[in-house]
């Protein structure tokens, strides 16, 4: 009797190769999206297609889920606490690292460190990326891509970036001090006659305000953009008006003296 071709369904190795293959697919297939999904407390089953993007930890749709909000008319309406200021646990961490490597690495860097005129966030305080992502969820700080990105975080979402931010190695500088002679007299001693006060008031090296970023290894064109979004009214989600009211009075050279000045802060060698 001719013995079955090799790849003829009546070879009995073929048949256990395939049929095992079969099987272990569908082992793989239930252990991935439905087991281990399902041991996330979490976990809400909408259909094989967010079950596969979840299991795969992409996104489940590329588009826009909803119309941004319009810019307020108002300011900010985040009041910030001390308890935002406090450093995420473990998980939070983790949580956050998934979010901001899937979302914010295009403009801010895997490792938090903008290559695209984008503020750089490794280090920076957690309220003010708490602040500014709750802004940007109200409309009440407008940028289309911030907008449409925040509009899909839940408030956990939001504090479990925050931690993972400040869980990174310090990026920045040393903070600037007052007696430092290169620093703009507007940074160092700011300017009574016309009310405004030093950068360092709030920004660190004299004090720091909780809500306040630190500034310094920015990139250059991030700070004029804010500035003059700010001098002119563009922005308006500082907290009564304290940003708006001290550039308006500066003027064009002074603000780009400002932003010179924290943008050449080379970051120095990275630690908390």
């Amino acid at each position: 009797m001719q013995e079955p071709g090799m790849y003829a369904w009546r070879n009995p190795w073929l048949r256990r190769s395939v049929l095992s293959l079969v099987a272990i697919s569908a082992v793989t297939v239930l252990v991935g999206f439905v087991w281990l999904p399902s041991q996330h407390a979490d976990f809400s089953a909408k259909g094989i297609w967010d079950s596969i993007c979840r299991a795969a930890g992409v996104p489940n749709q590329w588009g826009p889920a909803t119309t941004p909000p319009k810019a307020s008319a108002g300011t900010t309406n985040v009041v910030l606490t001390r308890d935002m200021a406090k450093s995420g646990a473990g998980d939070a961490v983790g949580r956050g690292a998934t979010i901001a490597v899937q979302q914010c690495s295009m403009c801010h860097g895997a490792q938090g460190m903008s290559e695209a005129n984008a503020p750089n966030l490794a280090g920076q305080y957690p309220e003010v990326v708490i602040k500014q992502l709750h802004d940007y969820k109200r409309g009440d700080r407008v940028s289309a891509i911030m907008q449409n990105l925040a509009q899909k975080l839940t408030d956990k979402d939001i504090a479990d970036i925050a931690a993972y931010y400040d869980s990174l190695p310090k990026a920045r500088a040393a903070i600037v001090q007052a007696g430092e002679a290169d620093a703009p007299v507007l940074v160092r001693v700011g300017d009574p006659m016309r009310n405004i006060v030093p950068c360092l008031s709030c920004h660190g090296g004299i004090d720091h305000k909780i809500g306040a970023p630190w500034l310094e290894g920015m990139p250059k064109e991030y700070l004029l953009k804010e500035m003059r979004a700010f001098a002119s009214g563009a922005r308006r989600n500082d907290s009564f008006g304290q940003m708006r009211n001290m550039v308006r009075p500066m003027t064009p050279e002074e603000i780009d003296s400002v932003a010179e000045f924290y943008a050449r802060r080379e970051p120095a060698v990275a630690g908390r």
